[in-house]
């Protein structure tokens, strides 16, 4: 079996399709694996009669290979035998005769032979039974054959990851670009927050002129606070840093990429309802677009 697919440096989509063939004795057999997006990882085979024994070992190899995904197998079987003889269901037969019989008594012509044994079911099918050691052979053959599948289907996602890898940083690329613009907004600089806050003190003066100077203190942090967005700012430069570092170092890191969307969502909100300027709420409303189409990428990451 093939080195773990989350390796450093590289990133898993969830989604991807495999198959792979494989043959031993008389048997032929087909793998085929579909992952799309899961919350954790959900392993689902479809095993023809007989070969339920090998489920447990499927679960087990998928699950060593892939961290996150729902994962469809799905496995169908040709058996060829040289050896395989014919016989009469008897009981089935003796019942078609009886039957013939009865409505032969009724003035209708009674069946022929070569009717009888067309009937589907007359004739069955024998085939030669399988030794314990054969069985476990073609078992273990289908095993190699399933993680030949699961290296393609590894394969598969790390090429959809690698395409999102650009997909996503193409996002905070944009991300960055406007919570620049943000911090350029004049609303967004000191001396516009110092001028704005003189005025909402004046006319809260106006207001309640006998006010105490705690209570003035309080009310003056307070618009401060709705006021200045800088903070908000930082932390969404330190969240497309943080997202970049991930990018970088790989891995299974959807969930990590998930929680840190909601952490950029949570500041661009903060962002909207603090801002009083037009171009600002602007940008802030574009920025959560920004988030949003990010956030629905990150959701095809393992």
């Amino acid at each position: 079996m093939r080195a773990k697919s989350d390796t450093a440096g590289s990133v898993s989509s969830m989604t991807g399709f495999a198959r792979s063939d494989g043959a031993a004795g008389a048997h032929s057999w087909t793998f085929e694996i579909k992952s799309v997006n899961g919350r954790n990882l959900d392993v689902r085979s479809r095993l023809p009669s007989g070969f339920d024994q090998i489920d447990q070992q499927i679960r087990t190899a998928v699950a060593a290979r892939l961290k996150r995904g729902s994962v469809s197998v799905n496995l169908s079987v040709l058996r060829q035998n040289a050896a395989t003889q014919y016989r009469i269901n008897r009981d089935l037969l003796d019942q078609l005769v009886a039957l013939s019989r009865e409505v032969a008594a009724a003035g209708v012509a009674p069946a022929r032979v070569d009717g009888l044994l067309a009937v589907r079911g007359v004739i069955e099918t024998v085939e030669e039974p399988e030794t314990d050691e054969q069985r476990s052979e073609v078992e273990a053959a289908m095993l190699t054959t399933l993680d030949q599948a699961l290296d393609r289907l590894a394969d598969a996602r790390l090429a959809e990851g690698a395409r999102l890898i650009t997909v996503l940083s193409n996002h905070l690329a944009e991300i960055e670009r406007l919570v620049r613009a943000a911090a350029g907004t004049a609303a967004a600089q000191p001396a516009a927050l110092r001028e704005r806050l003189r005025g909402q003190l004046a006319a809260l003066l106006d207001a309640v002129p006998a006010l105490p100077e705690d209570r003035l203190a309080q009310e003056a942090a307070l618009i401060v606070s709705k006021g200045d967005v800088r903070e908000e700012l930082d932390r969404l430069v330190a969240h497309v840093a943080a997202a970049r570092d991930l990018l970088a170092r790989g891995g299974a890191i959807g969930r990590q990429l998930d929680f840190l969307c909601q952490e950029f969502n949570r500041e661009a909100n903060t962002l909207c309802s603090k801002s009083a300027d037009v171009e600002l709420t602007r940008i802030g409303l574009a920025l959560k677009a920004s988030i949003e189409q990010l956030r629905e990428q990150v959701q095809n990451i393992e």
